[in-house]
């Protein structure tokens, strides 16, 4: 006969095994879902100026301020198996020194139940616009891009770009004023 801890362990390992195969079958369902959604960027102002790098060799750097607007509907992205979106909005550059750059510029996070509809407008970037030289000015092919992970309840955390970015170019000048 056997003994109720060998029971106990076959009937969790058993259910253990159950578990894990719903589980995956949960993540089959949604795994090749497409996830983009068109997104509308349009950015509204650009300044630019020139300041002092603290945290190098002493040198001034390029700093950009970017007012924008966007417009994108998510709902589409939420099924059962997402909990929630991290949203982020980057800007990808070329320079003499480095043949692509990204930077952050804001970001949001989105859980399941909250207002999937975006439709923002006049926003700042959250994070600062620095470039490490003076790669900005005048540069004039900076796409800014919305993209999003999708944090599922089961399986893996995709990447996705939204189908829609904006670029623009950078003033020659740098602006003078102290305030934005």
């Amino acid at each position: 006969m056997n003994t109720v801890l060998s029971r106990a362990n076959s009937l969790f390992a058993f259910s253990l095994s159950v578990m894990a195969a719903l589980t995956f079958g949960c993540f089959v369902t949604t795994a090749f879902k497409d996830r983009r959604v068109p997104v509308d960027i349009h950015v509204s102002k650009v300044m630019l100026k020139n300041v002092d790098d603290f945290t190098g060799p002493r040198e001034r750097s390029d700093l950009g301020f970017i007012t924008f607007d966007i417009l994108a509907d998510l709902e589409p992205i939420f099924d059962w198996n997402v909990k929630q979106l991290f949203l982020y909005l980057s800007a990808e550059y070329a320079t003499k020194s480095n043949s692509l750059n990204q930077v952050v510029l804001w970001d949001r996070i989105i859980l399941r139940g909250d207002n999937t509809k975006l439709n923002l407008r006049d926003m700042k970037s959250k994070y600062f616009f620095f470039d490490d030289g003076n790669g900005l000015r005048a540069n004039k092919n900076i796409t800014m891009t919305l993209s999003w992970n999708v944090v599922p309840n089961a399986g893996i955390l995709p990447l996705v770009a939204g189908s829609g970015h904006v670029s623009l170019p950078f003033p020659e000048q740098y602006e003078t004023t102290k305030s934005y």
